[in-house]
């Protein structure tokens, strides 16, 4: 060991040399993730003399320990002296961006372009160009991949030469014979045209764009698509049509579904981008066809952006447009074969109440919910009635209700527990809506069957959806119709029905107040102290800890002070346990 020496400004770096030669991985980890610390302790001359060389030599090892030290690298700009000695940290993250492993050159590609900004025009030309220019020009397609990513960030800086240089490496990358560069190329693009001239935009990216559209590979063409969101927001609205249209309509008719689904996937954002016209002439015949796609995946992406399309249409002649165009697609779609599809458009179709209005949603999309109420599949169901508070602003929900009643009780006896879960989640929304005389006589015991289910998730939510409805309909409402029911299971020979009981006293207590807690919950609970099984014991001393700031002071001392005294002696370790927190925490000692 070099501090065997007595040279303790060695220290550092030797324990370091030691962790990264060490055959554990957790250990190079670890050391990596201590960097900072030993850049600290070495100064900054000692880092940029040493520390950075050593690592650019050891770029070898398991990718997680290279992806800690490509995070760690773009922070070091002010641990090798700051901005004029950044360029300092180009070499490691040089190497680490041409390795085979894409989540480490990614990451070593977020840190140089994080350290781009850190760079002096100069320097920027001088160290940071021409380490773009090289990755660029690698023989290896990982460090093409990577310059691709570089370029838009040194571009807005440099001089005009070194601009022209620059774009013509990204159009050699453009073309690269190996897909994945042209990939990572048809990612960037819409990026790079951000930063760029104007009329480069036209002159050059668009005949890229064009090209990457056409490109062999579909998941080149569907990156593509992306692009044109960005491209199209860069042109004035003349060029669009001439420029961008004529690809955006190729891709909106891809052969392969991958690019369809992109275009139906990015539809919103190219709406805006293209403007009210061209959405008109050209947008809404591509939405048709995409809706009615004949593949499953592409009329859920599209069935997922009925609702947004429709919002963004222009004003003037938004309803002509979806009831003569768009409304006879989504017909379709309610009774399609494929249940992703229809679960796609039951959880926006109800959205569209606010766009049409009352009579217009009366006459053409009541029936369509109807229809999807009694769909066979429970997640268009439940899809509906997630999202009934749309159509409650603008029809109300009675004309709904009687269909929704039977839809609700099958989901709410559904085989599948998260689906019965789902539905609780939504039944305090549905009973404020319906109103408490509808909601006693057809939901509640519903949600009172919800307490003794097998699964314990969905008792634990039947509980908190209890202590809502409390509080929606408010404390007497609870005492006349929850209170007596919930008591009543305390008797259950089920000892879990017995605990949901001291669940719900818990959760009920602060809502009802004292007066119903003291008088009708509390003498429930001290009669279970009783109880032959220890978890019910238990929790009958977690529940009088939980109730006990609710309760009057006086009940508190001389009946449940009492209760939980004997439990503190109880041959059960946790009912003593439990019994000795309440004691504590209520100040009872």
């Amino acid at each position: 060991m070099a501090g065997a020496d007595g040279d303790d400004s060695l220290y550092p770096i030797a324990v370091l040399i030691d962790e990264l030669r060490n055959e554990d991985v957790q250990l190079r980890l670890n050391s990596i993730k201590k960097l900072s610390t030993i850049a600290l302790a070495l100064g900054v001359e000692r880092t940029r003399t040493e520390l950075l060389p050593f690592l650019t030599d050891t770029i070898y090892d398991e990718d997680e320990v290279l992806l800690a030290l490509a995070e760690q690298l773009g922070n070091f700009t002010m641990l090798v002296g700051g901005s004029e000695y950044v360029h300092c940290l180009l070499p490691p993250l040089e190497s680490l961006a041409t390795v085979e492993e894409t989540v480490v050159r990614d990451k070593a590609v977020e840190s140089l372009r994080k350290i781009s900004q850190e760079h002096s025009p100069v320097d920027l030309e001088v160290h940071f160009e021409p380490l773009v220019k090289r990755l660029a020009s690698g023989d290896w397609f990982t460090s093409r991949t990577s310059a691709c990513g570089l370029f838009s960030v040194c571009y807005p800086r440099v001089s005009s030469t070194v601009k022209a240089e620059i774009r013509q490496h990204f159009r050699t990358l453009c073309s690269d014979d190996t897909p994945m560069v042209r990939r990572a190329a048809a990612s960037k693009l819409g990026e790079f045209a951000k930063v760029l001239e104007l009329d480069y935009v036209k002159s050059d990216i668009i005949s890229l764009f064009t090209a990457l559209a056409s490109d062999e590979q579909d998941s080149v063409r569907l990156l593509a698509v992306e692009a044109c969101v960005s491209i199209a927001t860069l042109l004035p609205q003349e060029d669009l049509e001439t420029l961008v249209m004529p690809t955006l309509r190729q891709a909106a008719e891809d052969k392969s579904w991958r690019v369809r689904y992109m275009v139906a996937d990015k539809f919103s954002e190219l709406q805006k981008a293209v403007g009210p016209e061209i959405t008109k002439n050209d947008l809404v015949p591509a939405f048709q066809n995409l809706l009615k796609d004949c593949e499953a995946e592409v009329r859920a992406a599209a069935a997922n952006k009925v609702k947004e399309f429709c919002e963004n249409l222009p004003e003037d002649s938004r309803e002509q447009i979806i009831m003569t165009h768009i409304l006879p697609c989504v017909k379709e779609l309610v009774s399609d074969t494929n249940q992703h599809v229809k679960s796609a458009l039951a959880s926006v179709i109800m959205g569209l109440s606010t766009i049409l209005g009352k009579d217009n949603t009366i006459e053409h999309l009541l029936p369509l919910f109807l229809a999807q109420l009694k769909d066979e599949c429970p997640e268009v169901r439940l899809n509906i009635i997630s999202n009934l508070d749309c159509v409650n602003e603008v029809i109300g929900i009675r004309q709904l209700s009687q269909s929704l009643l039977p839809a609700i009780v099958e989901l709410a006896e559904d085989a599948k527990w998260r689906v019965r879960l789902a539905i609780i989640e939504y039944m305090p929304l549905l009973a404020g809506q319906l109103g408490v005389e509808f909601f006693d006589e057809k939901l509640n015991t519903l949600c009172m069957a919800w307490l003794i289910d097998h699964v314990y998730a969905i008792r634990e939510a039947a509980t908190c959806n209890l202590m809502k409805l409390v509080e929606k309909f408010g404390a007497e409402w609870a005492q006349n119709t929850i209170v007596p029911k919930v008591l009543g299971m305390a008797n259950d020979p089920n000892y879990l029905h017995r605990m949901t009981t001291l669940f719900c006293i818990n959760a009920l207590s602060e809502a009802c107040g004292q007066d119903i807690t003291t008088k009708q919950m509390l003498p429930v609970v001290l009669k279970m102290s009783t109880d032959q099984v220890a978890n019910v014991r238990f929790n009958v001393a977690k529940s009088l800890q939980k109730i006990g700031p609710v309760i009057d002071s006086s009940a508190l001392q001389t009946e449940v002070k009492p209760v939980l005294e004997k439990l503190a002696t109880d041959t059960d370790m946790d009912v003593k346990y439990f019994a000795q927190e309440a004691i504590s925490v209520l100040v009872l000692a």
